[in-house]
C-alpha cells in the first residue's frame, strides 16, 4: 500500500517515529538508491514509486548512469548538461514530495558539487589540500562545500577520505586522498569533518578499514590487503580512530577483502561481521551511522547473484545504509525474513537521530552557491612543490632565454600568457608534432620549460597520455635542460627519467589559479613551499 504524498513534512522526533513506522517502514529507512540526476521521466517516476512505498529512506545522486563508476571507466558517453544543478534541486523537491517522511538526500563531494554536477564550484583534491600542508584551510574549504552543499538541498556528503595513500599503483583513491602520512591525513581528514559539520552538512570517513594500500580498482574486482589488525591499527585505521574522536557522523564501509580478520576468507568488508561489527564498533567503538560503499560495485554485486541477499548480508554484517542499493524491494524481504525486530530497531534509531541531526543542522537554505576561486588559488600557492632542483635555475633560463613548451590536450595558453611569453617563444604541442619537427620549431636553446598537462588524474593508461607523447617527452628530458611544471598527479614522475631533468616543480592541478600561480613562481615572485605529501 503506498502512502500518500505528503510535501514540506517535518522530521518527527524518534521517539514518536520508532511507534508511527510499520517493521517493513523501519527496514525501508535502511535503503538509500541512487538517483540520477540527468535521468529518464520513466525513471524517475519508478524511482518516486519506490518512495511511496516506503522502500527508501535516503537517496545518493549521481550525475547520470552513464557516468556510474560501473560504466568501466566511460564506455557509455557522459552527456553534458550545464543545467544539472537547477535540475537536482527540482528532483530533489520531486523526491521529498512523494516521501511520506523526509528522505536522506547524499552525494559525493569530495572537491566540490562539481565531483558530480557541471557548473557548480570545484575545489582541490585531496592530494593538492595535502601538499597545501594547512588544515585551517581545509576547514574553509569543507566549510564552503558545505554550503554548496545545503543551497541543493543535500543532507550529507560523503567526505573526507580517510585512506592513506601509500601505493603509487592505486587505480581509484590516490589523488582523493590527502597523502601518505598517517598524522596529516588525520588532521585534514579531521578538518575536512568539522568545516562540513558547521556548514550544516553530515560528513562521512571512507573507505574503511583503509583502501589505500590497493592497486585494484573496487568498482570492478576485489582488492585485497594482506594485514593483522594490529597492523591496521598502527597505520590504515589511524585516521578514522581521529575522524571518530572528533564526532565524524558516519564511516563508510569499503569494498576491500582483508583475509587475516576474516578468518582466511577472502570477502569483502562491506560483508563481515568481523570488520564491521567487531573492528569498527567494538574495537574502535563506533556505534554511529555505518553506511556501505556503493552496493552496484561490481566488486561485491557479482558475489551475490540473488536479488536481495547482498542487501541482507551487508545489513547483516553491522551496516545501517544500503547505498546504491539495485534491489530495495528483494532486499527489504530478505531482511524481514531473517533479522530480529532488536536489530533492525538498532539500525532504525541511528539512523533516524542521524536524520533528526540533518534537519536541525541543516536550517535555511543557503541562496547561493560559494565562489572557489581566491581559495583554489590559496591552494595553488601553498600546495607547489619543488620536487627538485635549485631556486636559481629559474634565474638563469629567465637570463639566458629558452623556449616554453605545453604537453597535454593542448593546454598551457594560460601559462604563457602569464609567463609574458612572445609567440615564437610559447609551443603548444599538438599530437600531430613528431621530435624532429619539434627540434626545428625549438631552434638553437639548449633550454626548454615544459609543462605537462595530465588529461587524467588516475593512473591507468599513462594518466591518459599517449605512448608517442611519453616518448617525445623522453627524447626532450634526453636532449635539452629541462625545467618540468607538472600540472597533475605527482605519482606521473614515476614514468620519467628523473635523474636526467635538472628541475622539477609539481603544480598538482589546472584549475583557475594554478597556472598563475606557477608562471609567478618562474618569475622569482616567491618560492614553493609546498610538501609533496605521497612517496615516488
Amino acid at each position: 500500500m503506498e502512502r500518500k504524498e505528503s510535501p514540506d513534512k517535518p522530521i518527527l522526533p524518534y521517539i514518536e517515529a520508532t511507534q508511527l513506522l510499520t517493521l517493513r517502514e523501519k527496514v525501508g529507512q535502511c535503503f538509500m538508491p541512487a538517483a540520477f540526476i540527468n535521468d529518464s521521466e520513466e525513471e524517475i517516476r519508478n524511482l518516486e514509486s519506490l518512495i511511496r512505498k516506503g522502500a527508501v529512506g535516503g537517496i545518493c545522486f549521481f550525475h547520470s548512469r552513464a557516468s556510474a563508476a560501473t560504466n568501466f571507466e566511460g564506455k557509455k558517453k557522459v552527456v553534458y548538461n550545464e543545467k544539472s544543478f537547477d535540475l537536482l534541486k527540482t528532483l530533489i523537491r520531486r523526491y521529498q514530495k512523494a516521501a511520506a517522511h523526509p528522505l536522506l538526500i547524499s552525494i559525493d563531494a569530495e572537491w566540490g558539487l562539481a565531483m558530480r554536477i557541471e557548473e557548480t564550484p570545484q575545489y582541490p583534491y585531496a592530494m593538492t589540500l595535502g601538499a597545501a600542508d594547512d588544515p585551517f584551510l581545509v576547514y574553509e574549504i569543507a566549510k564552503n562545500i558545505g554550503r554548496d552543499c545545503r543551497a541543493a538541498g543535500i543532507h550529507w556528503n560523503f567526505a573526507p577520505v580517510a585512506d592513506i595513500n601509500n601505493n603509487p599503483d592505486n587505480p581509484v583513491i590516490g589523488y582523493r586522498s590527502f597523502g601518505g602520512n598517517k598524522e596529516k591525513v588525520s588532521m585534514n581528514a579531521t578538518a575536512f569533518s568539522r568545516g562540513l559539520q558547521d556548514a550544516g552538512i553530515l560528513s562521512c570517513a571512507k573507505h574503511f578499514p583503509g583502501h589505500g594500500d590497493t592497486a585494484t580498482d573496487s568498482h570492478l574486482t576485489l582488492p585485497v590487503i594482506e594485514k593483522s589488525a594490529q597492523e591496521l591499527m598502527t597505520e590504515e585505521l589511524v585516521p578514522f580512530r581521529a575522524l571518530i574522536r572528533n564526532g565524524v557522523d558516519a564511516v563508510m564501509a569499503g569494498h576491500i577483502s582483508v583475509p587475516p580478520i576474516t578468518h582466511g576468507s577472502s570477502v569483502s568488508a562491506s560483508v563481515s561481521k568481523e570488520i564491521i561489527d567487531g573492528l569498527l564498533r567494538k574495537s574502535l567503538v563506533f556505534q554511529g551511522v555505518v553506511v556501505s560503499d556503493a552496493l552496484n560495485m561490481h566488486s561485491v554485486s557479482r558475489a551475490f547473484p540473488e536479488k536481495g541477499t547482498l542487501e541482507w548480508t551487508v545489513f547483516d554484517a553491522g551496516t545501517d545504509v544500503l547505498c546504491f542499493t539495485e534491489h530495495p524491494e528483494e532486499g527489504i524481504e530478505k531482511i524481514l525474513e531473517q533479522a530480529t525486530p532488536e536489530r533492525i530497531e538498532l539500525s532504525f534509531k541511528r539512523i533516524w537521530e542521524l536524520k533528526e541531526r540533518a534537519f536541525q543542522m541543516n536550517g535555511t537554505l543557503e541562496s547561493g552557491l560559494s565562489k572557489p576561486h581566491a581559495y583554489n588559488k590559496m591552494v595553488a600557492r601553498n600546495s607547489l612543490t619543488l620536487f627538485k632542483g635549485e631556486q636559481e635555475t629559474f634565474k638563469e633560463f629567465r637570463e639566458k632565454g629558452y623556449i616554453a613548451l605545453s604537453i597535454g590536450n593542448n593546454k598551457g595558453r594560460e601559462f604563457h600568457r602569464k609567463l609574458g611569453l612572445k609567440k615564437e617563444d610559447s609551443l603548444i604541442f599538438k599530437d600531430s608534432t613528431d621530435y624532429p619537427n619539434l627540434k626545428e620549431r625549438i631552434g638553437k636553446t639548449s633550454r626548454v620549460l615544459l609543462s605537462v598537462y595530465l588529461p587524467r588524474a588516475k593512473p591507468q593508461g599513462l594518466f591518459g597520455l599517449q605512448d608517442q607523447t611519453m616518448e617525445l617527452i623522453h627524447q626532450l628530458i634526453e636532449n635539452y635542460e629541462v625545467i618540468v611544471y607538472l600540472f597533475g598527479n605527482p605519482y606521473f614522475l614515476n614514468h620519467l627519467p628523473l635523474e636526467k631533468i635538472r628541475t622539477i616543480v609539481i603544480a598538482y592541478q589546472d584549475l583557475q589559479g594554478f597556472e598563475e600561480v606557477a608562471a609567478q613562481h618562474f618569475l622569482g615572485h616567491f618560492e614553493a613551499t609546498g610538501v609533496l605529501p605521497v612517496s615516488l
